[in-house]
């Protein structure tokens, strides 16, 4: 691994850390203030530092507790001052109304170095769909232990 995978693998574990703990400040800084973030939500593009704050503080919001996480499949591409990541998350935790819920979402993340710090300038989130229903594809969920939760990534 090159040191600019390294770098740029340490912003992305910064930003599920942050989302994780919903500290919306650390969170914010490791994107541009010129970010571009496309979300499953609406309106669906995000433009500027303020914008994504308010969308990511939405998020956050919705959750009673920490915001479970997790990163799948990531892969590094640098070259000189630019990089670009692609992963899977599974995104899970409690809902504020009492729900435990579950999602696979995609992410695509676009850095840019300047002044030796590595900042995200694009990202992209999409929902995968389950072809048969349309609706947004779900992880499986085990009940072992009486609560519905993810389940391993098969």
């Amino acid at each position: 691994m090159t040191t600019n995978e390294s770098e740029v693998r340490a912003l992305l574990d910064g930003r599920v850390e942050a989302c994780r703990t919903k500290n919306i400040d650390r969170l914010m800084s490791h994107y541009s203030a010129d970010i571009v973030y496309y979300d499953a939500v609406p309106p669906l593009q995000f433009v500027g530092s303020e914008e994504v704050r308010g969308n990511f503080s939405r998020w956050f919001d919705g959750y009673d507790g920490p915001i479970g996480l997790e990163t799948h499949d990531l892969t590094i591409t640098t070259s000189g001052d630019v990089a670009f990541a692609n992963m899977l998350h599974l995104n899970s935790g409690t809902r504020k109304n009492g729900s435990h819920s579950a999602i696979w979402v995609r992410s695509t993340v676009c850095c840019r170095r300047s002044s030796g710090k590595w900042l995200i300038m694009h990202e992209h989130i999409s929902v995968p769909i389950n072809p048969e229903n349309r609706q947004a594809w779900l992880p499986p969920v085990h009940q072992a232990d009486g609560r519905s939760g993810p389940a391993e990534k098969q």
